[in-house]
């Protein structure tokens, strides 16, 4: 295929592209929000820079390599050009003013994006990268995987990056330095773009802690797993990660709540009331696993009974055919919606983590507390809980619609 031909062809996602010469050597790489825009504007009649047009009357064949954000893109740019050193590339790689990313050489390892005169001989160093914002960017979604310390000089006590979930603090020895600097390596193989080297080290982790029976930590080695498929497939399911965590912290959650399974009442003055139950994994909804509950056995206006009903009756089912529980139950409520459930689990035997969000200040409720639990409005935990307990109200609400307009109808 000519270079005609492919710019036809050339996908239109982010990505990196590299200009290879009549040998096949690479002479030039380059990255992009949109692939074909990007390199087809090196093949415009427009007259161009001196350089681009010496670039352009070189290549002889073009390779791209897709990613799904701009920021992977960034950091697989520069770990091509460390690679192949590209000699068109030449004024990124030597000049000292485009931006970095620097291990430092310390017992605990800091990283930043700095621009330095001159390189400390004991830190490692990443880029050049061209866009300093994008790098940092990129940096912020790596860190909520693998944790690491941005601090300088070395603290005396934990900082808010603890309490965020972006850094273990080693500053109060709450991790090992052995643990420390295995997430360090595993940034450096994100940087180096050794993603495949990546997935096999930690799968083979996750393989050993669970022949140890260390399923904790196994289940936190799979959740960097699915965190960095999600990073090479965009930001958004890094962000429910990250939600996730801070939601385990915030309810002192034995386990990153996967799936959650949250209850609500639709019902006008008792008249035609209904239940809804929506489930919610990896912060996404799974509409499969929806269901609705027609109240058979409260007359009346009773919500904690209602919710008591449909508690009832979703887990005695999954208990009877021996189906998984959810990590979380949300309910939508306050301390009497939350106490009707607790019970009825109680009767059932069934111990799932569960908790209540009352609707007008956005406050939690957990059993056995007699004190609620706020969460900061702009919490990433508490983003998570208002959008699983909103879509279980519009489930209610638009099943009693639909019952409202059949009984009209037959009315």
């Amino acid at each position: 295929m000519d270079i005609e031909q492919k710019l036809k062809v050339i996908p239109t996602t982010s990505g990196v592209y590299l200009m290879k010469d009549a040998v096949g050597k690479i002479i030039y790489v380059g990255k992009a929000v949109s692939l074909r825009k990007r390199v087809q504007s090196y093949f415009r009649k427009a007259k161009h820079h001196s350089k681009t047009d010496f670039l352009v009357s070189e290549v002889k064949d073009i390779e791209t390599l897709e990613t799904a954000s701009e920021a992977e893109a960034l950091i697989l740019e520069a770990s091509l050009i460390k690679e192949h050193h590209p000699k068109f590339n030449i004024e990124l790689r030597d000049d000292k003013s485009y931006p970095y990313i620097e291990i430092s050489g310390e017992k605990f390892p800091r990283i930043s994006v700095t621009r330095p005169h001159e390189k400390n001989k004991s830190s490692k160093y990443y880029g050049p990268y061209v866009d300093a914002k994008l790098i940092r960017e990129a940096l912020t979604i790596i860190r909520k995987i693998f944790h690491f310390r941005t601090c300088d000089p070395f603290p005396k006590k934990e900082c808010l990056d603890y309490h965020m979930g972006l850094c273990d603090a080693p500053c109060i020895d709450n991790i090992s330095r052995e643990d420390y600097l295995k997430n360090i390596r595993n940034v450096s193989l994100i940087l180096e773009g050794k993603k495949d080297v990546l997935y096999k080290s930690l799968k083979e982790e996750m393989q050993t802690l669970v022949k140890a029976q260390k399923f904790e930590e196994a289940a936190k080695v799979r959740n960097q797993l699915q965190a960095i498929g999600a990073l090479y497939s965009g930001t958004k399911d890094v962000n429910y990660y990250k939600e996730a965590e801070q939601l385990q912290r915030a309810l002192n959650l034995s386990r990153r709540p996967e799936r959650i399974e949250a209850f609500d009442i639709s019902n006008i003055m008792g008249n035609q009331a209904v239940g809804s139950m929506v489930s919610f994994s990896q912060g996404k909804p799974d509409k499969s696993n929806y269901r609705r509950f027609r109240i058979k056995t409260v007359e009346g206006i009773d919500d904690f009974k209602m919710i008591a009903e449909i508690v009832r009756r979703r887990y005695l089912r999954l208990k009877n055919e021996a189906k998984s529980f959810p990590d979380l139950i949300l309910i939508d409520g306050g301390k009497g919606q939350l106490a009707a459930a607790c019970d009825e689990l109680e009767k059932l035997d069934v111990r799932i983590p569960i908790i209540s969000l009352a609707k007008r200040e956005e406050e939690v409720f957990l059993p056995n507390k007699r004190n609620l639990t706020r969460l900061a409005k702009d919490s990433l935990g508490l983003k998570l809980l208002q959008r699983v307990r909103d879509e279980a109200h519009r489930f209610a609400v638009s099943y009693h619609r639909v019952l409202r307009k059949k009984d009209v109808f037959h009315n």
